[in-house]
């Protein structure tokens, strides 16, 4: 209940205190499309930053294209992961009823 009488008094003092020639919309959304803005930026620097579309395990980037060239068995190699059973939980001790 204390959270439903504050909720409506903070409401009714926003509305009787709110600026007036100020558009809250439209403020909003210039927000949000600045902070959508920047986190593409920050995804996209990440993204080049890590570039490792052939190569993850060395250091020096490929120069030509003859480097780029991969044979099928070393890509897939590469992708696959190891095959490891998914962990248990210890069973519980017996004096834990």
């Amino acid at each position: 209940m204390f959270l439903v009488r504050s909720a409506f008094w903070l409401t009714v003092a926003f509305i009787a205190f709110h600026p007036k020639d100020i558009d809250l919309g439209a403020t909003a959304n210039a927000l949000s499309g600045q902070a959508v803005a920047a986190g593409q930026q920050i995804v996209v620097a990440e993204v080049l930053k890590h570039d490792c579309l052939l190569n993850c395990g060395t250091s020096a980037a490929p120069t030509t294209t003859a480097s780029l060239a991969v044979p099928f068995e070393t890509a897939a190699t590469q992708i696959s992961s190891p095959a490891r059973r998914a962990p248990y939980p210890r069973p519980r001790p017996a004096w834990m009823g």
